[in-house]
């Protein structure tokens, strides 16, 4: 799935829901739609992924100037991380993969494999200070595969949706007319989501 796409099928949710009535798939798209787009805020990351490589720029952690959090990127194909040391918006150091070391190790996180790579520890190498961010990578973000709990959560919040949106009277308004349908409202999904949760990074 492409980055922006929603974390589970039409087929999912109506599998999930049982419902073999309802024709109007619309309202299974804006339902996983919703859905998906309340994940990626409340964990402030993406779990698709880009098939093509991209350019970001971040600022070092301020209390470890040596490493560098960065969005999630699922493989070291395309990678190019480069320093700007003028502070003018360009980035024209390329550092070598044997300066840096990409975390997680091993793409695993409290026993769990599949993960992404989001943190990049420098070695023997300066990274200066400045007002622009320092740090430039290319690289294919994103998670290789979306994670089972999360397409479960997704799918969990979507059916909430899709019933406000088939059950209201007089006909449907939108899910916007029946307030938000958050992860926080939802324990079930809210513990799903847990253990991919973490705060927004600084990107330029």
């Amino acid at each position: 799935m492409a980055l922006g796409d929603p974390y589970a099928t039409q087929a999912d949710l109506k599998a999930y829901l049982d419902d073999t009535e309802n024709t109007d798939n619309s309202k299974y798209d804006d339902a996983l739609a919703a859905a998906s787009r309340w994940i990626d805020h409340h964990c402030a990351r993406q779990f698709n992924k880009a098939a093509t490589a991209s350019a970001r720029v971040f600022y070092p952690k301020p209390y470890l100037p040596c490493e560098v959090e960065v969005d999630d990127f699922h493989t070291t194909a395309d990678l190019e991380v480069k320093l700007s040391l003028t502070d003018d918006g360009t980035y024209g150091t390329t550092i070598a993969s044997s300066g840096y070391q990409l975390l997680p190790l091993n793409g695993v996180v409290e026993g769990e494999s599949g993960w992404p790579f989001y943190r990049i520890r420098f070695q023997n190498v300066y990274i200066p200070r400045s007002v622009r961010p320092p740090v430039q990578v290319t690289a294919q973000w994103g998670w290789n595969a979306v994670p089972g709990p999360v397409k479960n959560a997704c799918l969990m919040l979507a059916a909430e949706y899709f019933k406000l949106a088939t059950e209201a009277p007089f006909g449907v308004a939108g899910f916007g007319a029946f307030g938000a349908v958050r992860v926080r409202d939802n324990p079930r999904a809210e513990s799903l989501l847990a253990p991919y949760r973490k705060y927004p990074v600084l990107v330029a």
